[in-house]
């Protein structure tokens, strides 16, 4: 058996339930806003799509280092511990970014302000994500 392949599955398997984690909280939170405009009479926002799908990136950035994991020709103990730590931290920026999305969702969709502001913020989650893949990537 291959130890190193747990790890390849680890890092997607984390990566994507983190992935979906949070895009049901950015998604709920863009429900709700909808909701809410509906309510009051005014336009909903499709902008909140972009909330809504921020946290799936995790997946593609999992799905690559589970790749180069499969790949490797490193120690598999060291990929195996790659593919669950990276996938671990990958999965925690997914749902923090979910949390940031969902609150720009509220934010955004009751004043119609402050898009590109919220949306930095939840850029600062995926950054998170992208130096994993990057450190990852060049650890195996």
């Amino acid at each position: 058996m291959n130890i190193a392949l747990i790890g390849a599955a680890c890092v997607l398997g984390f990566g994507a339930i983190g992935s979906g984690i949070g895009a049901g909280i950015a998604g709920m939170a863009a429900i709700g806003s909808w909701k809410r405009s509906y309510l009051n009479n005014k336009a909903a926002s499709f902008l909140l799509v972009a909330f809504a799908g921020a946290p799936l990136t995790q997946t593609i950035y999992s799905f690559i280092l589970m790749s180069r994991i499969i790949n490797s020709t490193k120690d598999p103990l060291l990929l195996l511990a790659s593919g669950v730590t990276a996938g671990i931290a990958e999965a925690v920026s997914a749902i923090a970014q979910g949390k940031a999305a969902a609150a720009g969702c509220d934010a955004f969709g009751e004043t119609g302000k402050g898009f590109a502001n919220y949306i930095i913020v939840v850029g600062l989650c995926e950054t998170v994500a992208l130096f994993v893949l990057a450190f990852t990537f060049s650890a195996i």
